[in-house]
C-alpha cells in the first residue's frame, strides 16, 4: 500500500495531506468510504450536533476514516484526544438519543503516545504555526514587530506574551469560530482568570468584521505593550493593570480574516472576509434588543435594562450561546473595532419621529459622550480639526457620533451589551483602510497607543461599592438605581457593583427582592478622577416568607434566562420530527438523515 491524497471534501481541512486504503474499518477505496454511513455521518454531524464539538468531532473521525499516511506507513491518531473529547461531548449525543459511534471506540482505533500517535486537533490550537523570523538575542524587551499576524501566529504571539508575564497574564478561549478556530483573548489582572472585589473589568473586542483587520493588531500590539512596559515599571501601565481586569480579544471573527487575508494587504472592498464563514454578519446578528427598548419607553416605569433574549432569536441563524454568554459577563465599558475614524455611541436602530429619544441630552448620554470624547481626544488625527477623513466630516461634533445619526442597523453588539448586560460600550472605528499596508502599523498604533490606554482609564470614573445584608452576606444581582436614569446595573456575585457616571449629585438606591429599598445622596466632584466608594447595607422585609428572602432581582425580574436554559439540540424549527419523538416512534428524528442508504444504515447509532 502507498500514501495517496485524501480527496474527501469533508476531510479536506486535516493537518495532513495523504491517507492510505484500507483504513482502520477495512474501507478498501475512497468510493467505498464516500458511500459509507460512517462517512455520511460526519458530513451531518455539524447540523444534528448544532454546532456543539465541531469540527473537533469531524476532524477525529477523519482521521481513523482517512488516516494520516508518511513514508507509506500510517500513523494512527492519539488515545488521549479521543477520551477527552468523549468525556466532553457525549452529552451532546445523548441529548438526541444517538449512540457513541463505534468507530470513534478509542481503545480500538488510537494509539498511546509512546506508540508514536499523531493528535488529529493540532491545528484547531493553533500550533501549527508558521516559521516565525529570529530576532538577535539583543533586541529589547519593549520590541514589537509591527506586521499583519495570521491566526497561527496571532495565537503564537499571545501565548507568548501570556508566559512572558505569567504573574498578570493569561490566555483563553470564549469558543470557535465556526470552522473551529478558537476565539482566544489574553487577560491581564494581578490575579489572572479570577474576579478581585471591587475591581473593575474592561474589555477590547477588535476584528469583528473580517475584512477590518487594524484594530486586531492593535490589541495584539497592545498586549505586547501592556507586558514589557509592566515589566519595566511603567507607573502608569502598573497602575492600570493593578487595579483593573482587562480582556483583549483580537479577533472576533478569524474565519473571516484568512478570507479577506488572501486578497492581501492595500485591499480595500467591502465584502470579502467581512462575514463569517457561515456567511453571518457578526454586527447585524446579535439579538434585536432595541425594538423592545423602544416599545417599553412608552411604558411608565418600565425598565429599559437587562432585557431578556427573546426565544425566537434561537430559531435562525444566532450566535453561538457561548459567545453570548461570554459578553453577558458584567463589565464596564468596551470597545470594538469597525472602517472609519469616530468614536461613535450606541444606539444603532434610528427611534422612530413618535417615540421619546432614547438618549435624550440627559446624563446617560453625557456619560457615553465623556466615554466616547476620552477615546477621541487622546487621538491626534481624530481630535485635529483641520482632518477630512474617510469622506465625512466629523469635525463639527468633536471626532464623535451617535450611531443612529451615522446611520441605522439592528442586531448591533454595542445596543446588545447595553441592552442586556452592565457593559457601556462605545465602538471605535478605528481607520479608513480596512486592511492597510504593513509599513502603515507602525504608525497607526502611534497615533492609537494613547487612545487606547486613556479609554481604558475610563472604568474607575463614577462609583463602585458592595451591598451586602446586615451580617456581611454579599447581595448578588441587586439593583443599582439613579433617579433620572431609566437604566439600571446589578451586582456581581460577590455583591459589588460598578457605577459610570458623569460629574454631579445624584439620587442612588440599592434594592434587592426581600430587602428594604435604601437611598443614598452621592456627589462626584468635577476633577475626580478614580471611582467613589458608596456601600449599601440591606435589611430583610418583615413579613417576607423566608424562602423569598435570598431571591435575586434576577428571579422576580427575568425568570427565564435563555443562555441558562437553552438546549442546542433541541428542534425549534421542525415540529414534525418533535411530533414523531413525543409519539414514540421506533427510530429518533435524526435518523431521516440516513433514508438515502439502503443496505448500510447505521443502526449502530441507535440505543439499545
Amino acid at each position: 500500500a502507498k500514501c495517496v491524497d485524501i480527496a474527501l471534501s469533508s476531510c479536506s481541512d486535516v493537518a495532513y495531506t495523504h491517507t492510505m486504503y484500507p483504513n482502520f474499518l477495512d474501507q478498501k477505496a475512497r468510493e467505498v468510504i464516500k458511500y459509507s454511513s460512517e462517512y455520511l455521518l460526519i458530513s451531518v454531524l455539524h447540523n444534528l450536533l448544532q454546532g456543539e464539538c465541531n469540527p473537533d468531532l469531524r476532524l477525529l473521525s477523519c482521521s481513523v476514516l482517512a488516516p494520516r499516511c508518511e513514508r507509506d506507513a500510517v500513523i494512527k491518531p492519539c488515545r488521549h484526544v479521543c477520551e477527552h473529547l468523549k468525556r466532553n461531548c457525549l452529552h451532546a449525543f445523548d441529548a438526541i438519543d444517538m449512540a457513541w459511534p463505534y468507530f470513534l471506540d478509542c481503545d480500538r482505533f488510537f494509539a498511546g503516545e509512546q506508540e508514536g500517535c499523531f493528535d488529529p486537533l493540532v491545528k484547531l490550537r493553533g500550533e501549527e504555526v508558521e516559521a516565525e523570523e529570529v530576532f538577535p538575542s539583543d533586541v529589547p524587551a519593549t520590541f514589537i514587530q509591527f506586521k499583519h499576524h495570521s491566526y497561527s501566529q496571532m495565537v503564537s504571539t499571545l501565548k507568548k506574551t501570556a508566559a512572558k508575564c505569567s504573574h498578570i497574564a493569561t490566555t483563553y478561549s470564549i469558543g470557535r469560530s465556526f470552522e473551529g478556530k478558537d476565539l482566544f483573548v489574553i487577560e491581564f489582572s494581578t490575579k489572572p482568570g479570577h474576579h478581585e472585589l471591587l475591581k473593575p473589568e474592561f474589555k477590547y473586542i477588535g476584528n469583528m468584521h473580517g475584512n477590518e483587520v487594524v484594530g486586531k493588531e492593535l490589541l495584539i500590539y497592545l498586549a505586547q505593550y501592556l507586558c514589557s512596559e509592566y515589566l519595566l515599571g511603567n507607573p502608569r501601565i502598573q497602575t492600570l493593570i493593578n487595579n483593573t481586569r482587562i480582556h483583549l480579544l483580537p479577533s472576533l471573527n478569524p474565519d473571516g480574516y484568512e478570507l479577506a487575508a488572501e486578497e492581501g494587504a492595500g485591499y480595500n472592498g467591502w465584502v470579502i472576509g467581512r462575514q463569517t464563514a457561515q456567511n453571518l454578519d457578526l454586527n447585524r446578528n446579535f439579538p434585536d434588543l432595541t425594538s423592545e427598548a423602544y416599545r417599553r419607553a412608552e411604558i411608565r416605569g418600565a425598565r429599559l435594562d437587562h432585557i431578556p433574549i427573546p426565544q425566537s432569536y434561537w430559531w435562525g441563524k444566532c450566535l453561538l450561546p457561548a459567545l453570548l454568554k461570554s459578553l453577558s459577563e458584567y463589565c464596564i465599558v468596551q470597545s470594538s473595532e469597525n472602517g472609519k475614524q469616530a468614536p461613535s455611541q450606541p444606539q444603532k436602530l434610528r427611534r422612530p419621529p413618535t417615540l421619546p429619544q432614547m438618549y435624550p441630552a440627559t446624563l446617560l448620554f453625557q456619560m457615553f459622550k465623556i466615554l466616547a470624547k476620552a477615546y477621541a481626544d487622546a487621538h491626534p488625527v481624530i481630535s485635529d480639526p483641520s482632518e477630512l477623513r474617510c469622506g465625512g466630516n466629523f469635525v463639527k461634533r468633536g471626532g464623535i457620533i451617535n450611531g443612529a445619526e451615522w446611520y441605522s442597523f439592528t442586531g448591533g453588539m454595542a445596543d446588545f451589551n447595553y441592552l442586556h448586560t452592565n457593559c457601556f460600550e462605545v465602538t471605535v472605528e478605528v481607520g479608513c483602510e480596512k486592511f492597510p499596508l504593513e509599513e502603515e502599523l507602525f504608525t497607526i498604533w502611534h497615533e492609537n497607543r494613547g487612545a487606547l490606554l486613556n479609554y481604558m482609564e475610563m472604568v474607575h470614573r463614577g462609583i463602585k461599592g458592595i451591598v451586602s445584608d446586615k451580617f456581611g452576606n454579599p447581595i448578588k444581582n441587586a439593583r443599582i438605581s439613579v433617579r433620572g436614569i431609566r437604566h439600571d446595573i446589578t451586582t456581581a456575585a460577590d455583591g459589588d457593583y460598578w457605577r459610570l457616571l458623569p460629574p454631579g449629585t445624584y439620587m442612588v438606591t440599592a434594592q434587592a427582592a426581600g430587602y428594604s429599598r435604601v437611598m443614598k445622596k452621592v456627589t462626584i466632584p468635577a476633577k475626580m478622577k478614580h471611582a467613589g466608594r458608596v456601600d449599601f447595607v440591606l435589611r430583610p422585609v418583615e413579613g417576607w416568607p423566608n424562602k423569598l428572602l435570598r431571591r435575586s432581582m434576577e428571579d422576580t425580574y427575568d425568570p427565564y434566562d435563555p443562555l441558562e436554559l437553552f438546549d442546542p439540540h433541541a428542534q425549534h424549527g421542525h415540529p414534525e420530527a418533535r411530533g414523531r419523538s413525543s409519539l414514540g416512534r421506533e427510530k429518533p428524528w435524526w435518523w431521516s438523515y440516513f433514508s438515502s442508504l439502503d443496505l448500510h444504515k447505521p443502526l449502530w447509532l441507535l440505543k439499545q
